[in-house]
């Protein structure tokens, strides 16, 4: 039995009406007074104990036992509407866009995802499928969670300087500054520590992006925005923004969800170049561009790399095409902007970096995951869709005895177009 949980039923039997009832008839006084006064030598001896437990379970991040006495025996004293309002306005603060409350029951969500993946949508995806249903039920990602605190951060840099050129590389406007997991979980972590200011030790845990978590399904029944037909959150300001978030075990009340405002428009999906989408909502990741050059390790499927263009990380296509995406705000963090010519480099430069200038200039980039090895794969797809020239060719044939098979192969597959 979790710790917590000990501590919570020690908890519920001391606020149980039994007690509070001989605690009333015994000191002749109102329950609710009872509550306040005799609670109080009980209350000192259980947090005691919470925290000789909490000292040798430190390394488990876990619900924490003092929660249950914030939310079982003095829940009545919290106004929990105003408590979201300054969560809100402390998120702000800390450079948040919007934040959101949703409850934990994804079970039309869940359906969906079952399907999905019976169909083999996630492609080598394994971890998509790796969690069972913590996925989508947050309760058993992290028992005794009672609500998800939502969080959106605008991305998008204010000057776009993509050359329209074929020479140069497209690169997932996300990726082409500091790595956001870090920046964005950091954020959460002082929100949550503003909230243990406001009502003590509660449960919880920050997530961003990193664990199995619907963020879209969760930041949508927030209130964040809708689900938009490339899959993605959309707002009436667009969807270039990350996502990230708080599981509590507050009783904070859950908002709302927004409503749709695609009406009939398809704009995203006829802007896929590989035809990715089988329909609206769903998205079938093995043709998708992000994850042919993100997720796959291996080889690109030989049909589609004509289709891939000069794109060596990612595609923002279906972003672009969305009407909503013409009232994006700007990003106010630095950490999100351009860096090393990222927004502008041509392929030919790109491909000359050495393992270790890859492993240099990317350092807190989340490009540096994909390795040395599916970068230069990935350029060599695009050096082969740009208009031939000596320079592409030249950069080509320095690769042509790469060690790597693959990096070999997609090389031999650009040169045969020259």
């Amino acid at each position: 039995m979790r710790f917590n949980q000990r501590v919570g039923r020690t908890l519920h039997r001391l606020a149980g009406a039994d007690f509070l009832q001989q605690s009333a008839h015994k000191g002749r006084l109102a329950g609710p007074q009872v509550a306040l006064e005799v609670y109080d030598d009980r209350r000192r001896q259980v947090l005691r104990q919470a925290g000789r437990e909490r000292r040798a379970q430190r390394e488990r991040r876990g619900l924490v036992g003092q929660a249950y006495f914030t939310t079982v025996i003095i829940g009545s004293m919290h106004d929990w509407n105003a408590l979201k309002e300054r969560i809100r306005d402390w998120g702000r603060e800390l450079g948040f866009g919007a934040v959101g409350f949703a409850g934990v029951d994804l079970g039309a969500a869940e359906t969906g995802l079952l399907d999905w993946l019976a169909a083999g949508c996630h492609g080598g995806m394994d971890y998509m499928a790796a969690h069972g249903t913590k996925r989508s039920r947050p309760a058993e990602l992290l028992p005794g969670t009672r609500v998800v605190i939502t969080c959106r951060m605008d991305y998008l840099p204010a000057i776009d300087r993509r050359p329209a050129s074929a020479d140069f590389a497209e690169i997932s406007c996300y990726a082409q500054g500091r790595d956001y997991h870090k920046l964005i979980r950091n954020r959460l972590q002082k929100l949550a520590d503003r909230i243990v200011g406001e009502v003590g030790d509660f449960g919880y845990r920050v997530f961003t992006d990193s664990a199995p978590v619907m963020e879209v399904e969760l930041a949508k029944n927030a209130g964040l925005g809708w689900r938009g037909k490339h899959t993605l959150l959309l707002t009436r300001a667009g969807s270039w923004f990350f996502l990230g978030e708080i599981f509590v075990d507050l009783p904070l009340p859950a908002d709302a969800p927004a409503e749709a405002h695609c009406g009939r428009c398809t704009a995203c999906l006829d802007a896929c170049p590989t035809g990715a989408f089988l329909g609206p909502y769903r998205l079938d990741a093995r043709r998708c561009i992000s994850y042919l050059t993100i997720e796959l390790k291996g080889s690109i499927p030989e049909d589609l790399r004509p289709l891939i263009g000069n794109r060596i990380y990612g595609c923002d296509d279906c972003q672009r095409a969305c009407p909503w995406n013409r009232f994006a705000p700007t990003t106010r963090e630095a950490d999100f902007l351009p860096r090393h010519g990222l927004d502008s480099a041509s392929l030919v430069e790109l491909f000359a970096w050495t393992e270790t200038d890859f492993n240099d200039r990317l350092a807190g980039s989340p490009i540096r995951r994909i390795g040395h090895e599916c970068w230069l794969r990935n350029i060599a797809v695009a050096l082969g869709n740009a208009a031939p020239s000596p320079a592409a060719r030249a950069a080509l044939l320095t690769r042509q005895d790469h060690p790597s098979a693959l990096v070999r192969e997609h090389v031999g597959w650009a040169l045969a177009w020259f």
